[in-house]
């Protein structure tokens, strides 16, 4: 199985004729994902790479039928006006591509979703993979690098950095691990689908039978994955990486939600949690693999 998406999906691109748009819909449509219909006001009737354009997400809902998934890729001062368009028109999937969207506009997008039982992942994402299913956003960048890189398997990948994103699963895909999903939750201070949320979707799904993480300092995502751990309620093996070791009290390290105030955030709190918890945090993100091999014969991964 696989988290969020698969290959049954049904799938849009808000902004498809934009040149990110256009670049990653072939991504897209190459690996196989089901993409119905792009959206782009005032270039309706177009179509990209045989996607056939709408001029509103309503539009493409009512000449393609329901849409469970949306992929943003609109400029940031407007997303989210695009993204409580797709979220009347009944999507409950977005993605959320764009950096330095407005942090109050990430606010509204989030009681927005709450409120229609929605869920956005991002901003400032490069997406989700689900190996041999589907791909929204970028991560891979061409179809066929994706399909060697990442194959599918039993350990999920959540990280807060796009690089760190497709390097951990090609480390462990090397390895011989597939993976279920891969997500780049995002690098900004406030995400949709935080590290715990992606932990509950794995842990609900009964094919990922490890979950490898990258994290940083900034914000308490991973500490609260730790609490998760605690209460019970994120039981599979954990293995974990976290950025910004050296990073000191007021540094900004890589991303807007990697900023260290004190010791809140910090690099030594987030690992004394997680050990405290159980979870194998490791000192090198090459060392996910080997871990994961210690682990393997119990896991049957």
């Amino acid at each position: 199985m696989a988290i969020l998406i698969n290959e049954q999906t049904r799938v849009i691109i808000q902004g498809i004729t934009g040149r990110e748009g256009v670049v990653r819909a072939e991504l897209m449509k190459d690996y196989g994902t089901n993409v119905i219909a792009g959206v782009t006001p005032g270039r309706g009737g177009r179509d990209v790479y045989g996607i056939p354009v709408y001029d509103s997400v309503e539009e493409a809902r009512e000449k393609e039928g329901p849409i469970d998934a949306s992929v943003v890729f609109i400029p940031a001062a407007l997303v989210k006006n695009a993204a409580l368009e797709a979220m009347a028109a009944g999507v409950k999937l977005l993605v959320i591509v764009p950096d330095r969207v407005p942090i109050y506009d990430v606010l509204e997008i989030a009681r927005a979703a709450k409120d229609a039982g929605a869920r956005f992942v991002g901003p400032n994402t490069l997406g989700l993979l689900s190996p041999g299913k589907a791909v929204l956003g970028m991560i891979g960048g061409r179809a066929q690098r994706a399909r060697e890189w990442f194959k599918p398997g039993a350990v999920g990948v959540s990280s807060r950095s796009g690089g760190m994103t497709s390097a951990i699963a090609y480390y462990l895909t090397q390895a011989g691990f597939g993976q279920s999903t891969i997500v780049h939750v995002g690098g900004d201070a406030i995400v949709g689908s935080s590290h715990p949320e992606v932990m509950e979707l794995f842990e609900r799904d009964p094919e990922t039978k490890a979950v490898a993480m990258f994290g940083e300092i900034g914000t308490t995502q991973e500490e609260r994955v730790a609490d998760l751990i605690a209460a019970g309620k994120f039981t599979k093996p954990l293995v974990a990486y976290i950025g910004g070791k050296a990073a000191k009290s007021g540094t900004r390290f890589s991303h807007a939600g990697a900023i260290v105030e004190g010791t809140r955030g910090s690099y030594d709190s987030k690992v004394q949690r997680l050990g405290e918890v159980g979870v194998h945090v490791v000192d090198a993100v090459a060392d996910i693999p080997a871990t994961l091999r210690k682990l393997g014969s119990n896991l049957h991964i």
